[in-house]
């Protein structure tokens, strides 16, 4: 028998004698490939000592006041025989009475990786408030610039997407029509900067997460040298049609603020120089804390608070100074002013008093401009902060957990993950008089595909060839039996254009390609989040852009949209379909590192390898492999290796029955 020891945020709890912990991990497992692996238990149970009961601060009673919130997922660890075993959370269920009395508390305990979930919750994209240091103004001369800027130096950039107008190419003299982007000195035709928006790399809104929530990841996938996914954008899409902000008038969010680290006496945090992170006791914030704007102009001018990126305070046409102490707190907490003419502020403060200690983050002089600036945490698409990452990992089969000596979460994709394994003999702890090998595989198809197709291409193409543009189906080109299963992600997939001169004496085929966000009957589109590759086009053929409807100038460097990292082959052969399709720009196949071939053709060919088997045993391993091992190692049973598909272990007694897939 081992001794089992468990911490609750740093206390050691006392437990019951003959009471088994069990521990369950998996990776990837074949009856649910889409999942990412973490550590659980099944609920367990710890007596109502007066230690535990001194942890739970005595639960059972809610006469007590700030007791024990169970709501929330406590930080723990495990110990066998004194030695470290695994960190992660403590959920406490609920508490058995006897005779009226406290007899036992009942925990589950979660790996560290699942606790991703608990600290991001509910929150979408726009809570990233360090985003808001890229926000640039909304207007042609801006939106040129980022149309021409180089993606592999710029994290925003504007693709030639457009919300609404078709755009063609036709060199012809007399081919004055609207959305021709063939430059003609003679008519004014061409794209109107208001028909673009911008696009943020998606490792910038990865890095904006670590940041909002203080977590690290590895970079071991999530790097600027790996171009299937550093390359990628996210188009800043929020409403289907133009660009607009929350108001009709000109806003601008409060950015004159100093980051400041943690003030523990008031419970608050500058984070950045637009956002206050207030943490502390509600009850304890003295009536006195207030949001301060002092001015000496006569404009009238709006404000709208807002926690975590939702208004929660609005004051409409204000003039003058205005005291502002209606707060929920508990939360991120970023300033908008919104005005049709300039404004300069004296000052714009947050006086916090807590316990009656007092601390101030002022502005000094605040200039508010009468500018449209494009704000992205308004702007960018309304998704799950855990449901992109969840996205992210669909798309390139990755898998986490978390390092205990460095704090980082490490992100390997799946054939990474198991090329970092050591290996195992654990032939003679294994019980030899019981086993079983069962059947892989529980499919017969497997798809995998991005949610939404539904732009104007994507669909004509769905109608014309029967099939879902970028969907792969595998069935290993067999009839077999099982259900099937579906891989999506939660983002927009486009088929772009490459434009061709509709003049019959033109140029022929041309650099430009281009994506027209629209529906199947032509009208603006809202969609999913759309991910993409810029290519920047340099010494192209010139596009006509318009910075007003009657201004027009001539562009030969821009960027276009791709599904591919590349225009050619020989540069790049990944790109983000899951199936080969015929690519855009060179209208040929050969592009053949897609999502599926790239980072999930190993693993599922095995899985559909009629060898593959699934064998389950039972052993006793020792401390030395318990503490040790890892899910990317291999056991080998008399000469045979095996990769680890699911690993369930008693601490108290040290059985372990293990799901073994052949290392095939």
């Amino acid at each position: 028998m081992q001794k089992i020891q468990l911490y609750i945020e740093g206390q050691r709890v006392d437990m019951f004698d003959d009471e088994s912990v069990v521990i369950t991990q998996t990776i990837k497992n074949v009856k649910d490939v889409g999942k990412i692996f973490t550590d659980f238990t099944r609920t367990f149970n710890l007596p109502a000592s007066k230690t535990n009961n001194k942890i739970f601060k005595h639960y059972y009673n809610y006469h007590i006041q700030n007791g024990f919130d169970a709501r929330t997922r406590k930080p723990a660890n495990i110990e066998l025989n004194t030695l470290p075993f695994t960190d992660g959370r403590v959920k406490l269920e609920g508490v058995d009475l006897k005779d009226n009395k406290p007899h036992t508390y009942k925990i589950t305990f979660f790996g560290s990786t699942v606790t991703l979930t608990d600290l991001v919750g509910d929150d979408t994209l726009s809570i990233l408030s360090s985003l808001t240091s890229l926000n640039k103004l909304y207007d042609a001369t801006n939106i040129k610039a980022s149309l021409q800027a180089d993606p592999t130096t710029n994290d925003i950039i504007a693709p030639l997407i457009t919300h609404t107008q078709r755009l063609i190419y036709n060199s012809h003299n007399s081919a004055n029509t609207s959305g021709n982007i063939a430059y003609n000195n003679g008519h004014v035709h061409g794209v109107l900067y208001s028909e673009l928006k911008y696009a943020i790399r998606l490792h910038t809104i990865v890095e904006a997460i670590e940041t909002q929530y203080g977590i690290t990841f590895s970079n071991d996938f999530f790097v600027n040298t790996n171009a299937p996914y550093y390359n990628l954008f996210m188009w800043l899409h929020r409403k289907k049609g133009d660009v607009e902000n929350l108001s009709n008038e000109n806003q601008s969010i409060v950015n004159g603020f100093t980051p400041e680290a943690n003030n523990t006496t008031t419970q608050t945090h500058l984070k950045s120089n637009t956002t206050l992170e207030i943490y502390g006791d509600p009850q304890r914030y003295d009536n006195i804390t207030e949001l301060r704007f002092v001015t000496s102009s006569t404009v009238t001018y709006s404000i709208s608070l807002q926690k975590d990126g939702v208004e929660v305070v609005r004051f409409n046409d204000v003039v003058g100074n205005q005291e502002i102490d209606q707060f929920t707190f508990d939360g991120d907490y970023t300033i908008y002013i919104e005005s049709s003419a300039d404004i300069t502020f004296t000052k714009i403060e947050w006086y916090i008093s807590y316990e009656q200690n007092v601390k101030t983050y002022s502005t000094g002089s605040y200039l508010h401009s009468d500018a449209f600036t494009f704000d992205i945490t308004q702007q960018i698409p309304e998704i799950k902060v855990i449901d992109f990452l969840s996205g992210l990992f669909k798309m390139f089969n990755l898998t986490a957990f978390v390092d205990d000596i460095t704090n980082e979460i490490v992100v390997k994709d799946l054939d990474s993950f198991y090329s970092g394994g050591g290996s195992y003999d654990v032939t003679k702890y294994v019980d030899v008089s019981k086993s079983q090998v069962n059947i892989a595989l529980p499919y017969r198809e497997i798809n995998f595909q991005h949610e939404d197709t539904k732009t104007f291409l994507a669909s004509i193409h769905s109608q014309k060839f029967g099939k879902t543009w970028g969907k792969s189906e595998y069935t290993n080109s067999e009839k077999l039996d099982g259900t099937i299963y579906d891989i999506k992600t939660p983002f927009s997939q486009m088929k772009y254009e490459r434009l061709v001169d509709e003049n019959a004496s033109g140029i022929g085929v041309t650099t430009a390609q281009v994506g027209w966000f629209v529906d199947d009957n032509q009208e603006s589109y809202f969609g999913k989040p759309l991910i993409f590759y810029p290519i920047r086009q340099t010494s192209a053929n010139g596009i006509a852009f318009l910075n007003s409807p009657t201004s027009q100038e001539q562009l030969t460097t821009y960027n276009i949209p791709s599904n591919s990292v590349a225009l050619t082959t020989s540069a790049s052969t990944y790109n983000i379909n899951f199936y080969e399709e015929v690519n855009e720009y060179t209208r040929e196949t050969g592009f053949t590192n897609t999502l599926f071939q790239a980072y999930y053709s190993n693993y599922i060919t095995s899985v559909f390898n009629p060898t593959n088997r699934i064998t389950k045993v039972s052993a006793y391993l020792p401390l030395r492999i318990l503490l040790n091992y890892t899910l990317a190692d291999r056991f080998v049973i008399s000469g045979n290796s095996y990769k680890i598909n699911s690993i369930k272990t008693n601490l108290k007694n040290g059985k372990s029955d293990i799901e073994l897939l052949n290392d095939l």
